[in-house]
């Protein structure tokens, strides 16, 4: 799947049948990746801050609620019934950063928009989180390296954020996941915007879209926030475009060699209307986003069904009216 394969399997001989079932031509160096693994270690590491500061034992002394495991003193979670996800409670949450749109809009805490996006709600959400930031993550900085990921990374986040707090005005939001649907969207621009240098488009392509949108679909469970998930993901969609375009097929191998006459130029055109529609699409976007936050737009006034987008009632559980 990577940018290298190719090279590599011609190096070797030519010899494809090891290849993955789609690959790339392109002679691009592989990048080292080590920004990815330290948003890991950064994310972890305020994790455990965060169950520092909640201390469990201390905040519910004399209550009939046990923290769960007592072993782990100041650092036990919440009892289940409160956080399932073995976790803080959501006052400490608020207390360290998350979102909520309240203090955003009225309290002028517009940090929140960044700070929620290093925040999670317990140990299963960190875990579930990191893990998919270490297999999707590291493939993209290896490929394109650390300055594009991560900002594709950063901003996806702020604009799950913003798009987040326009739809879920009563709740608070943590996690990574707007920062990591973003790089989804931007993996999907990047096979979109480099389709001539890739083999086996189509069943790349629809591996893709499947596994977008199993994830996309896991979100309009009750208590997940879909919202930051969409607006992550078209924004590291949009771009994917700006960020990650690769020369056309032949023009690598035809600068070493000049062996191809006809490749005059290194993209194409349907590459530079992709990035020009794409980053008048972010700038409108953000622009327009950031002034219906501040001036306390809800977005739900203006899309009476969009709210189905996070939650789905069914008969096994409710969706709060948002």
């Amino acid at each position: 799947m990577t940018s290298r394969d190719l090279e590599r399997g011609t190096k070797n001989g030519g010899n494809s049948s090891n290849l993955p079932s789609y690959y790339v031509e392109t002679a691009e160096k592989q990048w080292t990746s080590w920004l990815i693994p330290m948003f890991v270690v950064a994310n972890i590491a305020v994790f455990i801050v965060v169950m520092y500061v909640n201390d469990c034992p201390k905040k519910n002394l004399g209550s009939e609620r046990s923290c769960v495991p007592k072993f782990l003193g100041r650092f036990s979670f919440q009892p289940l019934k409160e956080n399932p996800l073995f976790g803080p409670s959501s006052a400490t949450l608020e207390k360290m950063g998350a979102l909520e749109w309240n203090k955003v809009v009225r309290g002028d805490q517009g940090w929140r928009l960044i700070t929620c996006m290093w925040l999670h709600a317990g140990v299963i959400h960190v875990l579930a989180n990191m893990l998919s930031l270490v297999f999707i993550g590291i493939r993209l900085e290896q490929q394109f390296g650390f300055v594009r990921v991560g900002l594709i990374y950063l901003v996806s986040g702020f604009g799950g954020s913003i798009f987040s707090s326009l739809f879920i005005q009563r709740n608070i939001s943590v996690g990574a996941s707007g920062a990591l649907f973003g790089l989804l969207g931007a993996m999907l621009s990047e096979l979109l915007t480099n389709w001539t240098i890739y083999s086996n488009k189509i069943a790349a392509l629809l591996t893709l879209v499947v596994i977008i949108a199993i994830n996309l679909a896991v979100g309009i469970l009750p208590h997940v926030d879909n919202f930051a998930h969409i607006g992550g993901f078209f924004t590291g969609f949009l771009l994917g475009f700006v960020l990650l375009l690769r020369p056309q097929f032949g023009w690598v191998e035809s600068q070493h060699f000049r062996a191809d006459a006809h490749v005059k130029s290194k993209h194409k055109a349907y590459q530079y209307m992709f990035l020009l529609a794409a980053a008048v699409l972010l700038i409108v976007g953000f622009t327009l986003g950031l002034v219906m936050l501040f001036k306390g737009k809800n977005g739900n006034d203006h899309c009476s069904w969009c709210h189905y987008l996070s939650c789905v009632p069914t008969s096994k559980w409710k969706c709060e009216n948002r």
